[in-house]
């Protein structure tokens, strides 16, 4: 059971990652993120993108008909085999490059996308070897929670919601000791000297907003030393004082916080 669920988790896996280079939005964009035109020359990036897309479909449709074949199982370990190879490959020429396998910008390549395509290539090789026993729908979703997890393109469908709530509830401001009434709104944000501190560093216009007692939150995209981030302004309610706002900007992958400014003081940046 266990082998044969692995076929599902590879088919739907290679089915999703072609469908995205084949159909996905702006395909050409995603190619030259990659370091396909350092392996196969400039200009031809596009179409070697698209033909690793027709091919991971082709070994996909194959898995996921019947009878599943040693053969697909192989055709599938090899090419995940592959995938690993590039990802190496791509590290050292241009570290800076994107994976390019899930279409969207998942950043520089890193020990998450290694990850994934190891963890493809061992489920490959068990479907490789599975029989013709059921599937467990509990074992295939179970592998694809972990390839989602391990894919930071789908981040911003379910990490970054989780992190924003968690600076939500964690009130990254707690621990200041001077507890003014705040409040207001967006405009006292823009007056104040801690938006000043932080405005070339972000990078969106108001993305959510609470109240929790008397105190108003306000947070804003931002990005620090490369890294995405979070600022959190508290205002307070009842009166309009811009130099009263207070902030606080967390890292979004730690759920660190970097830096703090209070009326009274300010932590410098980490």
């Amino acid at each position: 059971m266990l082998l044969s669920s692995q076929v599902f988790v590879v088919a739907i896996v290679l089915a999703w990652t072609g469908g995205v280079k084949l159909f996905g939005p702006a395909p050409g964009l995603a190619a030259r993120r990659t370091a396909l035109d350092r392996l196969v020359g400039k200009g031809r990036e596009l179409t070697a993108y698209r033909a690793v897309g027709v091919v991971e479909l082709l070994i996909a449709a194959a898995l996921a008909l019947p009878p599943v074949e040693f053969a697909e199982g192989l055709a599938a370990t090899a090419l995940a085999l592959g995938f690993v190879a590039y990802l190496v490959y791509a590290r050292r020429v241009r570290p800076e490059s994107d994976c390019g396998c899930m279409g969207g910008k998942g950043g520089p390549i890193g020990w998450r996308s290694l990850s994934r395509a190891c963890l493809l290539v061992l489920a490959s090789a068990m479907a490789a070897g599975a029989g013709q026993e059921a599937a467990s729908p509990l074992v295939v979703l179970a592998g694809l929670a972990v390839f989602v997890a391990l894919s930071a393109e789908l981040d911003r469908y379910w990490l970054l919601p989780l992190r924003r709530l968690r600076v939500r509830l964690s009130h990254p401001l707690a621990g200041l000791p001077v507890r003014v009434p705040l409040a207001a709104g967006v405009e006292q944000v823009e007056r104040s000297p801690a938006y000043r501190a932080v405005a070339g560093l972000l990078r969106s216009d108001v993305r959510d907003t609470w109240t929790e007692g008397e105190w108003r939150f306000v947070s804003y995209s931002a990005r620090y030393q490369d890294r995405a981030a979070t600022v959190v302004f508290a205002v307070p309610t009842d009166r309009f004082v811009p130099e009263e706002v207070q902030a606080a900007l967390v890292d979004e992958s730690t759920e660190e916080t970097l830096w703090r400014f209070a009326p009274t003081a300010s932590v410098g940046l980490a």
